[in-house]
């Protein structure tokens, strides 16, 4: 099997415009994201999507590859669909998140694992919530998965939901997962998924992964022990530069 990494990278975030550009130590966003994603082991081969010339320019000047897409699409699964219909070769498209520019390249691997087994179309990964902070964090999705590790519900609220048990136990007494918001696709799939209506699930917890559960889309989950560190604010910036460079 053949693996392209895309790593979709818009300009107008309307939370921190111009995100993929910040300067991190010396480097852009999306440098350190491309640099990342390059040591996986199981890539083929990886592109930055964006419709963005300033962007493009950047990966031009350290080397990456690009691929241009429209300004209108409006997930990275959309952005990720456009890629694959100018490229050719590939089996599977792994859609890595632009804002985590320290993604550790073993969460990548383990990702494209799950399609070791050929009845998986699509497949993302959870990690186990330890911090009851997180548990009860609505902006955290969890997600639910059956005994074939497939996922069974994502949600902003906290699933399961223990009955007759105090919340403060809740972590001693059932194992809770949250999502890694990292997506693989077998390129059929992907382009299948593109093609559907935005469901009432999807629009209730606005998370895009409950389309596709919704329409009979099997979605296999790893469980990974590494965490991400996404920057969606500045404040998420000044984090970064604290745990990474010490920087206060």
């Amino acid at each position: 099997m053949k693996f392209l990494g895309i790593i979709p990278a818009r300009y107008a975030s309307s939370r921190f415009p111009g995100k993929p550009l910040i300067d991190i130590e010396g480097k852009t966003m999306i440098q350190r994201v491309y640099e990342q994603v390059k040591k996986s082991t199981k890539l083929n081969d990886v592109v930055v999507a964006t419709d963005d010339q300033r962007i493009a320019q950047t990966v031009s000047s350290f080397g990456g590859n690009i691929v241009m897409t429209a300004e209108h699409h409006q997930s990275g699964t959309d952005r990720c669909a456009e890629v694959i219909a100018q490229v050719n070769g590939y089996d599977i498209a792994i859609n890595i998140q632009g804002d985590e520019p320290f993604i550790n390249p073993i969460q990548i691997d383990l990702l494209a694992d799950c399609f070791k087994n050929p009845h998986t179309k699509i497949a993302t990964l959870v990690k186990e919530i330890t911090q009851e902070d997180e548990l009860f964090n609505v902006n955290i999705p969890k997600v639910v998965r059956n005994i074939k590790g497939e996922a069974i519900y994502f949600s902003r609220q906290t699933i399961p939901f223990l009955r007759g048990m105090e919340k403060e136990n809740w972590l001693q007494n059932q194992t809770f997962y949250k999502h890694i918001g990292i997506y693989a696709y077998q390129i059929e799939t992907l382009k299948e998924l593109t093609k559907l209506p935005i469901s009432l699930l999807e629009e209730a917890e606005a998370l895009e992964q409950l389309r596709w559960l919704e329409n009979g889309y099997a979605i296999q989950t790893a469980i990974t022990e590494h965490e991400t560190v996404a920057v969606d604010t500045k404040e998420d910036l000044s984090k970064i530069l604290k745990l990474f460079f010490n920087k206060d």
